[in-house]
């Protein structure tokens, strides 16, 4: 029997800054808004058309730490990972579903000194949570929302090889409007890719 396939993979920019909240465990939950925008030209009147589409996206441990620290509302982000759908309950009784994006990989695109893509001196960083970077699986969990919007700064880091692979985050049942208030775990200072050959070696 052939495997499933449940692959997403996003490119748009943050509609509000990253809200952070904490596990019980004390791992980082990082919740994202991501606006996509299609356009087309409408064949009967010529005019240009556009459409805002609105991704719930969310990460876990390092992954949700460096959004905290590094991505800010309006950044253009490339977001890979998956779908999943879970069930809560709203305050009134009744069971609740929400869709959203598991994110495991994310490449910010705006260069470095804050002017959008480009290069400008810079490159955007790389950052995943599923093998070569930072790695750890998602899992499930119960909470969506809420939480202290945190404002981050500064050049992304490059890479990193900690892995955690097989973690895996529990259920913990809070409502939506409930939340933590995010704190600063702060990333590794920024990484410079000046100093590689380019050179192929053969």
């Amino acid at each position: 029997m052939a495997r499933g396939v449940n692959k997403v993979i996003l490119i748009g920019n943050l509609g509000q800054d990253p809200e952070v909240r904490f596990l019980p465990s004390g791992s980082p939950v990082c919740n994202l808004r991501l606006a996509t925008t299609d356009t087309w030209t409408d064949r009967q009147s010529g005019q240009r058309q556009e459409r805002t589409e609105w991704h719930s996206v969310v990460m876990f441990n390092k992954l949700a730490e460096i959004a905290q620290q590094y991505v800010k509302k309006g950044s253009r982000l490339y977001i890979e990972g998956r779908l999943q759908t879970r069930k809560w309950q709203g305050q009134d009784g009744q069971d609740r579903y929400s869709t959203e994006i598991v994110a495991n990989d994310m490449q910010m695109l705006d260069s470095r000194n804050g002017a959008p893509g480009g290069d400008a001196g810079g490159q955007g960083g790389s950052y995943n949570q599923n093998g070569g970077g930072y790695g750890q699986n998602g899992g499930g969990y119960g909470q969506q929302g809420g939480g202290q919007n945190q404002q981050g700064g500064g050049r992304p880091y490059q890479g990193g090889g900690q892995q955690q692979g097989g973690q895996n985050q529990g259920q913990y049942g809070q409502n939506p409007q409930q939340g933590n208030q995010g704190g600063n775990n702060g990333a590794p200072n920024p990484g410079s890719f000046d100093d590689f050959d380019d050179e192929i070696p053969f």
